[in-house]
């Protein structure tokens, strides 16, 4: 039986979180597969992936949110096959940002533009769709350190937005 990695949070900030993997037993390991998820205002789900090569491991993954949960799952590539998945919860440090105050106003038919307030130096994410349904699991979305956007949209159809 292939035991689950063993996930250890070495340290996390307003924006990190570095950690370590490693197994607890005597075969070879390749690799691992790691996910990062976290949630925005309860509509969406984030999720990023990382594919690691080698047998032991620290990793500092950077660009995240100010008291923001995240829960790490992990598993390992071995030579006899896949391990069980692992998981860890964690929160980063500090404030987190005051969500932005968004207004949209349609250009014309096809185009509307996005505007918000918050702080600088900091990524925004444009998620919108036709229904809370589509927002919740397969919006369109962009990003961008601006404090506006022009979304491209189809004729006829009304919109929920997200920033």
């Amino acid at each position: 039986v292939i035991p689950p990695p063993v996930i250890h949070i070495e340290s996390y900030s307003e924006d990190s979180i570095s950690f370590s993997l490693k197994m607890t037993t005597n075969i070879k390991v390749s690799g691992y597969v790691v996910n990062i998820y976290w949630t925005f205002d309860s509509h969406r789900q984030e999720k990023r992936t990382l594919v690691i090569e080698g047998e032991k491991s620290v990793q500092k993954v950077a660009n995240l949110t100010a008291h923001t949960p995240y829960e790490i799952s992990a598993w390992a590539k071995t030579e006899l096959g896949d391990s069980p998945l692992s998981f860890v919860h964690v929160v980063t440090s500090g404030t987190r940002p005051v969500s932005p105050s968004l207004k949209a106003k349609a250009i014309n038919q096809t185009a509307v533009e996005c505007s918000w307030t918050g702080p600088r130096n900091v990524v925004y994410g444009i998620f919108y769709a036709t229904s809370f349904l589509e927002l919740y699991r397969s919006p369109h979305n962009s990003t961008t350190s601006a404090h506006n956007l022009t979304v491209l949209v189809q004729r006829d159809e009304q919109y929920l937005f997200l920033v």
